[in-house]
């Protein structure tokens, strides 16, 4: 059997494609309406330090699917932690 199709692949993209999902409806909306009152930025700085700590340990395993979610995970994340510091010094 092919290894990229063995449950432990499929997991990891379909972590990948989820973990690139998260921050997307909530910077959309925050971009659309400018708003980000509701938006915890305590939430994101966790989930900033979160991903950053799988991002560092999957660089350290050589794990492929994991450097690519957890980069982009990470920039968006990062995207989102801007407006909101932005918006929260204004």
């Amino acid at each position: 059997m092919n290894d990229y199709l063995t449950l432990g692949y499929i997991a990891g993209y379909l972590g990948l494609a989820f973990g690139i999902l998260v921050p997307l409806p909530q910077l959309y909306r925050m971009i659309k309406t400018g708003k980000s009152n509701d938006v915890s930025l305590l939430t994101y700085v966790f989930l900033f330090l979160a991903v950053m700590g799988y991002l560092i340990h999957a660089i350290y395993l050589g794990a492929v699917v994991f450097i690519v979610s957890n980069a982009l995970g990470l920039t968006l994340n990062t995207i989102v932690l801007i407006i909101l510091i932005r918006r929260k010094i204004k």
